[in-house]
Parts: C-alpha cells; sequence; structure tokens
C-alpha cells in the first residue's frame, strides 16, 4: 500500500506541469509614438489625489466624503469582495479536502426474523474518523480554474477602479458647474440691480420730462428681461447641487435639507494636464484597459480547463479513525480503522456536451478580445478628444474673458457718451445687454475648462503610475507598479 501510494505522488508530481490549454499572449496593438495634441505646458499629474490640481481645498473634502458614501462605489467594492471569495474557493480545489467526523450508533435488531443472529439485540456504536479527499490535477484543470477567478479578482479591482476614477471626475465637474452657476447667478444680479438703480432715476427724469415714454419702456424691458434669467439659472443651480449631493453619497434628507458648501470663486483656470508617459504605459494605467485584459486573460485559462475536462480525472480518498462498541475503547488500538481509495474517471460519451462546452469558451475568448480591442480604441479615442478640449476650453476661456474685459470698458464709455448727449440710450442698453452675456459666458467657458481637465485625467486613466496591486487575497498593494 505504500509503495502504492508513493507511485501515485510521484506520478502526480511529475506530471503536475502538464497543462492542455493554450498560453495567454498579450494582443499586438499598433500604438501612436506621442500625442501631438498635448499642450506644451501644463502640470504632469503623477499623485492618486490628481484633484488637488485645481488648488481648492473645499473640492478636496467633497471628493473625500463621495469617496466614503457613493453607492456606485460601494457596489463596485462588493463586487470585489465577491470575486476575492470565489478565487479563495477556486484555490482552496487545488489542496487536499479534510473533515472531522464523530458518530454514534444504537440500533435494536428484530428477534423474529427467520434468521436470528444470537447475542443481544441492542447494539451501540462509537465512530471517530479523518475524511481525506484529493483530486490530482494532472491536466491543470483545477489550476486554470483558479488562474482564471484570480484573473476576474484583478479585472474587479480595475473595475472599481474605473469607477472610483469616473467618480473623482463627476464630482469635480458637478462641482465646477455648481460654482459657475453661482457665478452667472451673482452677474445676473448684480446687473440687475444696476438696471433697477438705474430705472430709478429715469423714472424721476422721466417724471421731470427730461426722457420720453419710449425710453422709460426701454429700461423697464431691460429689467424685465435680467429678471427672467434669474429663475432659470435658480432652478439649473438647484438640480446641479441635487445631482452633486447624490454622488457624494448623502442622505434623501441631507439632499434636501443641507446645502453643498463650496468656495468662492477666484475666477482663475486650471492647470491643463498633459500626459506623463508614452501611449504604452497609458494601456497599462488606464483601468478600463487593465480589467478588459484580465477578462481576456480569464477566458484564457477557460479554455485550458475546458480541454483539460476530456482528459482522467483521478481522486484519491481515504479515512482513518476508530470504531468501538464502547466509548471507553474508542482509542484503543485494536479499534484502529483505515482505509485508502483510488478512482480514475475518464469521459467516453456526453453526447458532444464536452465539446460543446470548449467551443462555448473559446467564443467566448473571441468575444472578449475584440472587447479588449474595442477598449483600447475607445482609450486612445477619449485621450485625444479630452486633450483636444483642453486646449480648445482653454482657448475659448481666454476669448471670453478678453471680450468681457472689452466690454466692460464699453459700457463704461457707452454710459459717459450717453450722459453728455453725444449718443442714446440703447448704446447704454446694448453695452449693457453685451457685457451680461460676456459675463455668463466666461463662466460657463471656466467650466467647461475646468470640466476638460478632469476629462483629461479620466482619459489618461488617473494621477498615477500603474494600477495598484492586488495579491492573492484581493487586498490593494502600494502603488507604484502595473499588475501584468
Amino acid at each position: 500500500m505504500r509503495n502504492y501510494l508513493f507511485y501515485i505522488v510521484f506520478l502526480s508530481s511529475a506530471l503536475s506541469g502538464c497543462s492542455v490549454g493554450p498560453e495567454y499572449v498579450r494582443p499586438n496593438a499598433e500604438l501612436p509614438d506621442a500625442w501631438k495634441v498635448a499642450p506644451a505646458a501644463g502640470k504632469a499629474v503623477v499623485t492618486e489625489r490628481w484633484w488637488t490640481v485645481y488648488g481648492d481645498p473645499m473640492l478636496d473634502r467633497l471628493i473625500d466624503e463621495a469617496l466614503v458614501n457613493n453607492q456606485d462605489l460601494a457596489l463596485a467594492t462588493a463586487r470585489l469582495d465577491e470575486a476575492r471569495a470565489l478565487a479563495r474557493v477556486a484555490d482552496s480545489r487545488l489542496a487536499p479536502a479534510i473533515d472531522g467526523q464523530l458518530q454514534r450508533d444504537r440500533s435494536h435488531r428484530s428477534d423474529s426474523t427467520a434468521t436470528r443472529i444470537p447475542g443481544s439485540l441492542e447494539n451501540n456504536n462509537y465512530r471517530a474518523q479523518l475524511n481525506v479527499s484529493y483530486e490530482l490535477d494532472l491536466w491543470g484543470r483545477l489550476r486554470s480554474t483558479a488562474k482564471a477567478a484570480q484573473a476576474e479578482l484583478l479585472a474587479n479591482a480595475a473595475a472599481r477602479e474605473t469607477v472610483r476614477l469616473a467618480l473623482t471626475a463627476q464630482v469635480a465637474q458637478s462641482y465646477y458647474a455648481l460654482v459657475a452657476l453661482d457665478a452667472q447667478l451673482s452677474d445676473t444680479r448684480k446687473s440687475l440691480a444696476l438696471r433697477e438703480d438705474n430705472l430709478r432715476l429715469q423714472r424721476i427724469r422721466s417724471g421731470a420730462g427730461l426722457i420720453s415714454d419710449f425710453e422709460l419702456r426701454q429700461l423697464e424691458a431691460e429689467v424685465a428681461a435680467a429678471q427672467a434669467q434669474l429663475p432659470a439659472l435658480e432652478r439649473r443651480r438647484s438640480s446641479e447641487e441635487l445631482a452633486l449631493g447624490v454622488l457624494l453619497g448623502r442622505s434623501p434628507r441631507a439632499l434636501i435639507s443641507d446645502s453643498v458648501a463650496r468656495s468662492t470663486d477666484s475666477g482663475l483656470p486650471a492647470t491643463p494636464v498633459v500626459p506623463a508617459d508614452l501611449p504604452s504605459d497609458l494601456l497599462l494605467r488606464r483601468p478600463d484597459v487593465v480589467a478588459a485584459e484580465q477578462q481576456l486573460i480569464a477566458a484564457n485559462a477557460r479554455i485550458s480547463a475546458a480541454r483539460a475536462a476530456l482528459f482522467p480525472r483521478i481522486g484519491l480518498s481515504g479515512y482513518l479513525g476508530s470504531e468501538s462498541a464502547a466509548l471507553s475503547s474508542l482509542f484503543s488500538g485494536p479499534a484502529q480503522i483505515w482505509s485508502l481509495g483510488f478512482a480514475l474517471a475518464q469521459p467516453i460519451f456526453q453526447g458532444g456536451r464536452l465539446f460543446g462546452e470548449m467551443e462555448a469558451v473559446q467564443a467566448r475568448e473571441r468575444q472578449t478580445l475584440a472587447q479588449y480591442q474595442k477598449t483600447l480604441q475607445t482609450a486612445f479615442r477619449e485621450t485625444h478628444d479630452a486633450l483636444v478640449a483642453q486646449t480648445r476650453a482653454r482657448e475659448a476661456f481666454d476669448a471670453e474673458n478678453a471680450r468681457a474685459r472689452a466690454l466692460s470698458d464699453s459700457l463704461r464709455l457707452a454710459r459717459i457718451r450717453y450722459e453728455n448727449g453725444l449718443t442714446s440710450q440703447l448704446e447704454a442698453l446694448d453695452a449693457e445687454r453685451n457685457l451680461l452675456s460676456a459675463e455668463l459666458n466666461r463662466s460657463d467657458a471656466l467650466r467647461a475648462q475646468r470640466a476638460a481637465v478632469a476629462d483629461v485625467v479620466r482619459a489618461l486613466g488617473g494621477g498615477w503610475t500603474g494600477l495598484a496591486k492586488v495579491d492573492a487575497t484581493g487586498q490593494r498593494q502600494p502603488r507604484g507598479s502595473v499588475i501584468q
């Protein structure tokens, strides 16, 4: 028996490296050498807390709140925990299964049967044993299944990073949309207050016969036009504040009763973000690309598992224990029991089921490969678009800023000309209207420029040099190296 067991262990060790599936090879991709649309001057974000490029402590606190309370991130974390548990289950199948058993039986036999057995009709029996079972993974089926589970764990970790990155970008964009609406409301109220003051003055002049009713009605119409803009801006601000509150993970009561704190807008654009690495590094850094590749690795491993299912399965089982009629003699020498079993199972006819399963996993791998290639294409398209948008948004802001300054001077000169009787009131009203429009456009252009910076960071895969590694237990490891 010992020699028999020795040969089995030796055979399993010799064949443990056997594999019947394909080895994973990363698909080739034609990558550009450099980003031609990247700004010449800017900042390469090298910290995980990329949003600090805005230099806004209030935004920092809001993003920290979102990272703790957001429900989408909580859902992604729960999925990661599930994948971690399933990876542990898959790894456990590589080790022997051992369990203990303690049993007591009491039985009574009939004394009226044709085959009477002399002796007592009642029997007591005690049994204690350790059961062991183990499958020899000669063809790598269990190893491939564990590898697939580990790849899915890494894919879920990358998916969680994708959610986290999208969340931080959305919070920043929503926050600055709210700040822009505050600035637009402030500009509109200031313009309305000036027009109302001017209207009061002109009513006095109209009563004295210094201006006509036509000019007075023009002023009243301009005041009403400014007042009409306020409700729409206030509605948009309220909606944006609620949307930001949902991103922050606040309760329904807090959404209605609490406002979102924000800083006083400095009116300065954010520092442009430039790519810190070559595009090949982007492929390893962007979490959705990492997730797609890990899914491809998992699909490749499942092909190996499906092929290994066509080969024999060898299982070892046995138990060691004691059995006795009396509890006092249960662990004595004569009560010892043991068993050792060997089983070999070879599929012979399954009606094509195993081949069908193998063809199915091969088809899934092709689907996953297509999804991986599409993810790469999407990554480069989004990055190119984001870099272009960042540059153009800054140009648009500079233009709107210059326009607002010019119209401010134009309004000052128009009022001087009107007060000296050199021009009509209509020219001054047009200058006021144009300045208000320019101020609103400037606030929106500033929001777009800040949002474009967040889009660049999200498109580049965040502000880190590599996705956080996940070890065999699924725990995050220090950043700085990329999952291979």
